[in-house]
């Protein structure tokens, strides 16, 4: 029985081991090049998120970083209660800082995180062979749908950016917010927690905050109308006014607390019952209203010594009798 040999060029395994070189090479792209483009926009990205990160760290300590002279007007001159409250300004200043850096350096770090990622992604896919176009439009009517239903929530947060970007107020401030009115206790990008004078904690959102008041920035001011009797002499009114602020200003437990000598601003209005005198002084943040209550209890102590009444409510009453035969003598008695 004879063997015959398979002819030339029809050797099974040249024709497998030609069919799998053929096949390498013709996806040496796909089996290689794919994996290490996508590897390296996976690197570029990460570089270009620790690069934008650190450039947002930068720039926000640098926008929030304190003035020079930044309470260097209110220095005190000497320890007492007026260094202990300024101490505290300062503190609650430099909490405030740290506490917009930190937030709005993680909303811009997030912000960036985010696009890099979703430009990553679009990145990745057209490197795999996928159409874009209609994942785009996809998102594009999602996201539209989104922010048609959440506008008061991008509002909230938007507008809690920007109040902590132009530093409206800050935890620790006197606001007043509209119906909340009271202490801050917390700034978020979506809430602002007020606590009132009663004890009530109010949850005000950003988005509905038109318009703030704040008493703890920069400098406040103590305001005392005083009033006299019609028959008081206003050129020693003034006096006794003048001379009772400038003890206050003297005085070292108040003297840090005013940033001026205490100024007579004159007649204010012509009461029915007397004359309003106004008396007003700068004070340093949040103690505007204990300098006005110093200030009230030694403006009475001075008007008493210089013999000026505070006046009270005088009215005149007349009489009538429609009893024709009256005694005008007896109504007079």
């Amino acid at each position: 029985m004879s063997h015959t040999s398979p002819p030339a060029g029809h050797d099974p395994d040249a024709k497998l081991a030609a069919s799998w070189s053929d096949w390498i090479g013709d996806h040496t792209t796909a089996l290689i090049g794919i994996p290490l483009r996508i590897a390296l926009i996976v690197v570029i990205l990460l570089v270009l998120r620790a690069v934008a990160k650190r450039a947002v760290t930068r720039v926000v300590q640098r926008v929030l970083e304190p003035s020079a002279g930044e309470f260097e007007h209110n220095r005190p001159r000497r320890p007492g209660r007026g260094a202990a409250v300024l101490h505290r300004d300062r503190s609650r200043a430099r909490q405030r800082r740290e506490q917009r850096a930190r937030t709005i350096g993680s909303v811009l770090s997030s912000a960036v995180t985010v696009v890099l990622f979703m430009v990553g992604v679009a990145m990745v896919l057209d490197q795999v062979g996928i159409a874009l176009g209609p994942l785009l439009a996809s998102a594009g009517v999602v996201g539209l749908a989104i922010g048609f239903g959440a506008q008061s929530l991008v509002a909230d947060y938007l507008s809690g950016l920007l109040i902590m970007v132009e530093d409206q107020y800050g935890v620790g401030d006197s606001v007043d917010l509209g119906e909340a009115v009271g202490e801050v206790e917390h700034v978020g990008l979506r809430l602002t927690h007020v606590r009132d004078l009663n004890g009530g904690l109010w949850h005000i959102r950003n988005g509905e905050i038109l318009r703030v008041r704040n008493d703890s920035q920069q400098w406040a001011r103590a305001v005392l109308d005083i009033a006299v009797a019609y028959d008081a002499n206003l050129d020693t009114v003034h006096r006794v006014l003048e001379d009772t602020g400038r003890a206050l200003r003297q005085d070292p437990a108040f003297e840090d607390l005013l940033l001026e000598d205490p100024a007579v601003w004159g007649v204010q209005s012509l009461d029915a019952d007397g004359v309003l005198v106004r008396l007003a002084v700068k004070t340093v943040p949040l103690q505007q209203w204990g300098v006005t209550r110093e200030l009230r209890r030694r403006v009475k102590e001075a008007l008493d010594e210089a013999g000026i009444d505070i006046p009270f409510p005088q009215r005149t009453v007349w009489v009538r009798t429609d009893a024709p035969d009256s005694d005008p003598g007896a109504l007079a008695r």
